[in-house]
Order: C-alpha cells, then structure tokens, then sequence
C-alpha cells in the first residue's frame, strides 16, 4: 500500500472489466455499484505519564451491491482483482433473481469539495505528536495540584474511495480525519471526579495541536472534572430541563433523528412513520441534517452511494417535511435520495445515517430561558444513551448539570439521568434560545452494527416534563 492516490480502477484492476461484471451482476436490478475503499488510521494515547498505545493501520478492499425492489445483494472482499470481483458478482447476483428491474439514473455529478484532500496522518511527524500529547500531560498537572491522572490522544486517518456505477459513471472522494482528546481525573479528599473534552474534523492537525487549542481543551476537561468535585445528588422525578447548546444536541440525534431515517419510516417501525406533513413539535422548532458544512466532522462531499449530500429540512415551524434517504429505500418511497446513503467500510452495504443533524437558534437570549427555569435541571454536558427507535424512548446521562430553583442555578448535580421520548419531547419544548452552537467533534454514530463519523447541534433549549432519575428524593 503506497502513498500514491488511490485509483483502483487504474492500477488494481482494468476499469472495462470492473464495468463488464459489475453489469452482469446487477443486469435486471434497480440500482447497484461496486465501492471501492483505501483506508488508513494512526492513533496515539498518552496516559498516566506514559505512551499507552501507538497503532497503525491501513485496509483495502471492495463491495459489490445489486438491489431489487427491498432485496440486497453485498459481497465483498480485501483482494481488488479480477478473480474476487468475479467471486463476489455471483453472491451479490442471487438478489436479482429472474430480473426485471429498471436500473436507476445515475446520481447528479459535483466537483464540491467540502475539506482538504491532504493525509493529516503525514501533517506532523510522530515525535511532534508524542511531545504534544507530553506537553498536555504537563501541563494539566502544573495546572491544578487536586489532578491525579490524564489520558490524552491524537488520531488521524484518510479514507479514499472511488464509486463505479453499471452506467459507467463513477465518483472519487477522499476524507481526511482528526480528533484530539484529553481526559483528566482530580481528587480532594478522597473523592475522585473526572472531566473529558475534545474535538476535531475533516482537518489538518496542525491546528488541533497548537498550543492555544489544546490547551483550551485541556483547561475545559479539567474545569468540568472540578466541578463534580462538588456536586450533590441529583434530584428524581418529572421537571422542567434546560438544555445547553452544542453537545447537548446529542439527544436530539438520538431520541429524534434515528427516527426520521428513511428505512425506519418506510418499514413503519419509526415513531414518526405516517406524520409527513403533520405537526410533531412545538412551533419554532425546525431541525436539519446538513452533510454540506465544511471541514466538520459529519460533513461528506458525497455519500457512500455517490450522490451528492445536502441541507436537508426534516421538521419546519414543527411540521415533518422531511426524512433521511438513501437511494433504495428513496426509490421505495417514491422520492429522491438526499445524499444520507453512508456505511461504515466496504465491507458494509450503505443504509439511510445523519451526518450533522441540528436544531437552528430562536429568538430567546439563553440566560432568558434558564431565569424561567422555576424547578429542575441545567443540563450542559452529556454522556451515553440509549433509544428505542419503535417508540422514541430515551435515556441519557448527564457528565454536567446544575440544579435550578426559581431561575438560580444552584449546585452542580451527580448521577442525572434524562428520560423521556422524542415525540414527546418535541412538543414540550417551551424555549428556544439564539446560541445555536455545534459540538466541536467528537461524534459517532451507531446503527445495525454500523459506526460512523457524525455531527450535532442546538441551542439552548426548555423541554417541559422530562424524567429526571437521580438518586436524592
């Protein structure tokens, strides 16, 4: 595996070949194409003083889908050649079956590229990242004498792929990646609290490991770590929530967004199944997935399928005008792609997935919306969730909230958790504040087994009558 771009169709395999199997296998199909993938990642983490891990990894490898009517036929294979693309023409091929279908328009061509094309892995030289790593360990401990351990890693990886379609059209795209994380654990007697931070996109490193930036990072981590130090135990039971802008938009991709994917509405297994067109949320509300933002984590120039992404509404004033769509489950539905096919490596067959799903700003000043918070939750930061997408049902974790009485907020709360459903929770939402930020990058995205990269956004946000699960009574 070199340096060099990766033209598969040029230096692995004859391009006329490709094309004359791909044809044999998708002939009587709807869709179909052979994706073809070059991937390669470093990842360092420094803790507790010492390099833990340094790995390197680079893959290769093609997959070969025919799609007719809800059938799908993948195969796919490590080995770019002719005898492999052969192998996997006949699985993908017994999706077909006795034929019949019209093969779909190719989709629209663009030359939009949304980030650089450069290896971010070769942006800086390995010493250069170990002593950066070094420096915020250092730092962090010179900082605050209650730091008691930091874990700090830097990762960088460059995707390549080339999409070849039966009608001979094809698409290349290449997606640089970065992401700097620190975690920091303090204690003072005796008690142990920790606070995390990070971020990157489809950069360079060069920025993320300016000394202003990390250190930026490192001082949040560590502000958010002092914090727990004293928080109490947070309350239990149904009250008012305000929400922070940004991460926090963690739970409008979860409880919301899945929802609104196309398979999940086309099978009817979506708690919005059916609702196009109706009101699903509190006037004022109005969500999109927008995969066109530059350099951000989620953003791709076009999708796994080769079609091109875009800014798409999915909820307008609170009316569902929209759903995430990839080109089968579109065509199902008698409507058009929009740019939403993604999957994890070619060894995964694309499916409908967010890319940066967010919530736009209203009108209310955020310090507004908390002084009208009488009794409940400022929920800032976020950890893990769950969702059942057949319901909307939630649960999310909270790594930093504060407990709000009569418009003050009080003392930072331990062990919040937020429960509730989306659908519900989309019509509770009483305030919408004019800070409507994105999170810095650190997203992913998890889905029949399938990661990918995403974003998520939001403004200062009042949802009335969530479930709080604490452990104070």
């Amino acid at each position: 595996m070199t340096d060099a771009p990766f033209a598969p169709l040029e230096t692995e395999i004859d391009r006329d070949v490709a094309l004359d199997v791909l044809r044999g296998a998708t002939a009587g199909a709807d869709d179909g194409e052979l994706f073809f993938e070059r991937r390669r990642s470093e990842s360092l983490v420094y803790d507790d003083g010492r390099l833990k891990t340094a790995s390197y990894d680079a893959a290769q490898g093609f997959g070969l889908r025919a799609v007719r009517g809800e059938v799908a036929g993948y195969a796919h294979s490590t080995e770019i050649s002719e005898t492999a693309l052969r192998r996997a023409a006949e699985t993908a091929r017994l999706a077909v079956g006795a034929g019949g279908g019209t093969m779909a328009d190719a989709p629209q061509a663009t030359n939009r590229h949304l980030y650089t094309a450069d290896d971010p892995i070769a942006g800086a030289s390995f010493p250069v990242k170990l002593e950066t790593l070094k420096e915020i360990d250092t730092f962090l401990r010179d900082l605050d004498s209650r730091v008691v351990q930091v874990s700090a890693s830097i990762g960088a990886s460059l995707q390549e792929i080339e999409i070849l379609r039966p009608d001979g059209h094809s698409v290349r795209d290449t997606r640089p990646m970065t992401r700097l994380n620190i975690s920091v654990i303090v204690e003072k007697d005796g008690r142990r609290e920790s606070g995390t931070a990070g971020g990157g996109g489809r950069v360079g490193l060069d920025g993320l490991m300016l000394p202003a930036d990390w250190q930026a990072k490192a001082r949040e981590a560590l502000r958010v770590a002092v914090v727990n130090l004293d928080a109490v135990p947070a309350p239990a039971g149904v009250m008012d929530v305000v929400l922070g802008p940004g991460w926090p938009g963690i739970l409008l991709h979860e409880a919301i967004g899945h929802g609104l994917e196309g398979d999940f509405n086309r099978k009817g297994s979506s708690a919005f199944a059916g609702l196009m067109g109706q009101q699903i949320a509190a006037h004022g509300v109005t969500v999109l997935d927008d995969g066109t933002i530059p350099d951000r984590r989620g953003s791709i120039s076009v999708d796994d399928e080769g079609t091109p992404s875009g800014k798409n509404t999915l909820i307008e004033d609170g009316v569902l005008v929209g759903y995430m769509q990839d080109r089968q489950n579109a065509r199902l539905m008698g409507v058009a792609s929009t740019g939403n096919g993604r999957r994890q490596s070619y060894a995964h067959a694309p499916m409908p997935r967010m890319t940066n799903t967010y919530m736009l700003g209203g009108d209310s000043a955020p310090e507004d919306i908390v002084a009208d918070l009488k009794d409940g939750i400022y929920a800032v930061g976020f950890g893990g969730g769950q969702v059942d997408i057949t319901n909307g049902k939630f649960v999310f974790s909270c790594t930093e909230a504060y407990r709000v009485e009569n418009g003050k907020v009080g003392a930072p709360v331990k062990g919040a958790t937020l429960i509730g459903d989306g659908a519900t929770a989309l019509k509770h939402i009483r305030g919408i504040g004019s800070d409507m930020a994105l999170d810095p990058g650190m997203g992913n995205c998890g889905k029949a087994g399938q990661w990918v990269p995403v974003g998520v956004g939001q403004p200062t946000l009042m949802i009335g009558g969530l479930t709080v699960g604490g452990s104070a009574t």
